[in-house]
């Protein structure tokens, strides 16, 4: 668990340092001045050179890896600048208070070990008790700042003027992705999810339950679209994506992609045509030959190919945004990890608005 929370920190550093590095053209130190009117403000979008009279602006370089890690550094810069406001400010206002951040309990760690998705699946509570509660404690320090934070803002103590980065909108293609919905109402659905994942990725498999919620809340909006990305660790993965587009052509890709993250160690020819059979595919002597022939290779690496182009690294990563449907392209962001419900529609309702703007503006 130890070595757990050094890699994770390890990493947070590492992105800092990313960061740091691709924002010196934003964050680049300039002398104070006694006259706040003065003072630089903060600048989100630079320029970073200019070539022969035409600047480049640090949005130019962004790539889907760079404007990540510049989001991670706008959230620790946040956290300290809120740290180093009410550090000053409590020395005269008696209303910001540093020490009473809430104690985290017993109860605590025990409701947050019972009721939060994923966590039993680490450990014992027992095992997982004081990893738990440092995460409480950052979590309820992370809060206390906040609601202080927000105080000496509304009282006008405090002007903030690091926003966070531009957002970055990478244009990616569904190409041969399967779509969950086939009906005459796709030109209704503008907005697109494209999920490019892995078999045996546990987080892939955490995420489908939220994607189905999804799929119910937007039946008539919002597309998703499936596109594999086998990681080279999971051996049986390739030959798992491979098998479950044999099954698409009997029209039971959903059928077998969801047996298959119930079994993901499922690779050897019996048990994939056990599953192939629960899937209900009915020439199962076809579904054979495709997948022991390999006819699906090429779209399977095709699949990873792109993914690899647009910056993906890991599974699950997500592409959302708007579908352009004459260029069969998707304009819009890219999340990784098991997404929460709660982002997704946060992200989808912002490009809901935008359409259906468009819309009004268009009758």
């Amino acid at each position: 668990m130890n070595a757990h929370r050094n890699k994770s920190r390890r990493f947070v550093f590492q992105v800092a340092v990313l960061g740091l590095t691709l924002c010196a053209g934003a964050l680049i130190a300039a002398p104070l001045y006694a006259d706040p009117a003065n003072l630089p403000v903060y600048q989100k979008d630079p320029v970073v050179a200019v070539v022969e009279g035409e600047s480049i602006t640090l949005d130019d370089l962004k790539t889907a890896q760079s404007h990540e890690a510049m989001v991670q550094l706008h959230k620790l810069l946040m956290r300290d600048l809120k740290e180093k406001i009410l550090e000053k400010l409590s020395r005269k206002h008696p209303e910001i208070k540093l020490d009473q951040v809430p104690k985290v309990t017993q109860a605590d760690i025990v409701e947050f070990y019972e009721k939060t998705p994923g966590v039993k699946e680490l450990g014992t509570l027992e095992q997982m008790q004081t990893e738990v509660r440092d995460y409480l404690e950052n979590a309820f320090k992370a809060s206390y700042i906040d609601q202080q934070y927000h105080t000496a803002v509304d009282k006008g103590w405090a002007t903030v003027y690091l926003t966070p980065p531009n957002d970055f909108h990478l244009v990616a293609s569904p190409n041969t992705a399967i779509l969950w919905f086939n009906d005459d109402k796709n030109h209704n659905r503008r907005v697109f999810v494209l999920e490019f994942s892995d078999f045996q990725c546990p987080f892939c498999k955490r995420v489908q339950s939220t994607l189905s919620l999804l799929r119910r809340r937007y039946p008539e909006e919002v597309q998703f679209g499936y596109r594999h990305f086998p990681l080279p660790f999971h051996k049986e993965a390739k030959a798992m994506a491979e098998a479950a587009e044999c099954a698409r052509d009997q029209g039971r890709f959903w059928e077998i992609q969801s047996l298959f993250y119930r079994d993901p160690a499922a690779s050897d020819l019996g048990r994939i045509m056990e599953l192939a059979k629960q899937a209900g595919i009915k020439d199962l002597k076809q579904f054979q030959r495709c997948w022991e022939n390999g006819k699906y290779q090429d779209r399977v690496a095709n699949d990873i190919r792109e993914g690899v182009q647009v910056g993906i690294t890991g599974t699950p990563t997500f592409i959302l945004g708007l579908l352009d449907p004459e260029k069969n392209t998707i304009t819009g962001e890219m999340f990784s990890g098991a997404v929460s419900e709660d982002r997704f529609v946060r992200t989808i309702e912002k490009y809901l608005a935008i359409v259906r703007t468009e819309a009004k503006l268009n009758r």
